[in-house]
């Protein structure tokens, strides 16, 4: 077992692009599952302030945000262009266009009827509302500009014109998939596979390449409770830093990290440890000790206590 956990919801987008990955690499993985919006108690233990899906853990070192959780699966299943920093510079802006701008016009042009009942059916008319207020609040402090509805179908519309010409292969860069792949994935999933919206059927090149993203699945899952999860993290000691992480002006200074996009609520702890890719952050955690928490750099600001 790869002893990785991965924090999720079943309609999660970006939970999606982890679970697609981890299907690619038949990686054998530990599922808890967390309601839609915060409070998320057991899973602010692990991971602080921060308040976004999905968040992988293993052992007592947790990992937040989809391109340092990538870059685990692609260190366990020795699957390199899984990571974002092993790809081509082409790769990775196309990935900061659809992880962006791409996405929330896929979630407005995603509504539809469909969408709505799934959602009536996963949750009561009271979370329904609090998810709704929840996401309205998100929005007015976050430093990206949403699309309106107006614009935001001509957005996906165009995205998926160039689709069509990127698919020249089996996948969008190459024979293989690469980071790249998973990160268009989970924003069409959401309009074909949860909006069930047709106008995607209309671009066969992506639906064939759609189909043979979702063959992967979502590998060997087994489920598990966040009390489970947390046992693991009790029961553990985070791994050691290694050295060329220990280079940062701010080692050993409390520190607070966030998001600079939206969701921005931080986190805060010792930084114990800064590489190019990413951030190091060491929380006490009650009866749990110490944990480590694992941001990447791009997206997130770091600011001293």
């Amino acid at each position: 077992m790869s002893g990785l956990i991965l924090h999720n919801y079943a309609m999660s987008p970006f939970a999606e692009k982890m679970r697609s990955m981890l299907g690619y690499s038949q990686l054998e993985w530990q599922s808890v599952t967390h309601r839609e919006m915060p409070p998320r108690p057991m899973l602010a233990r692990l991971a602080g302030g921060y308040r976004k899906i999905p968040v992988a853990q293993i052992g007592a070192d947790v990992f937040c945000d989809t391109r340092v959780i990538a870059s685990e699966i692609a260190a366990l299943s020795n699957k390199p262009l899984l990571a974002l920093e092993n790809c081509s510079p082409d790769v990775q802006a196309f990935v900061k266009e659809v992880d962006l701008e791409v996405f929330f016009a896929c979630i407005m042009a995603g509504g539809s009827k469909r969408l709505r009942d799934k959602v009536r059916q996963s949750m009561s008319l009271l979370d329904i509302a609090r998810f709704a207020w929840d996401r309205i609040n998100m929005g007015r402090t976050a430093k990206v500009k949403m699309p309106g509805p107006r614009s935001a179908m001509p957005k996906v519309l165009a995205h998926l014109q160039r689709m069509e010409g990127l698919i020249k292969q089996d996948f969008l860069f190459g024979t293989e998939p690469c980071h790249g792949d998973f990160s268009a994935y989970h924003s069409l999933w959401f309009i074909r596979d949860l909006g069930e919206r047709s106008f995607i059927n209309d671009y066969p090149n992506t639906i064939a390449w759609m189909d043979r993203m979702k063959a992967f699945g979502h590998g060997k899952r087994i489920d598990i409770s966040a009390e489970a999860a947390l046992e693991q993290a009790r029961a553990a000691q985070p791994r050691p830093i290694q050295a060329d992480y220990l280079q940062d002006a701010l080692i050993g200074k409390q520190v607070s990290i966030a998001p600079s996009d939206y969701g921005r609520d931080a986190t805060t702890g010792k930084l114990v440890g800064s590489s190019p890719q990413r951030w190091i952050l060491a929380r006490e955690s009650g009866d749990l000790g110490t944990v480590h928490v694992h941001f990447p750099k791009q997206g997130f600001a770091v600011s001293a206590v």
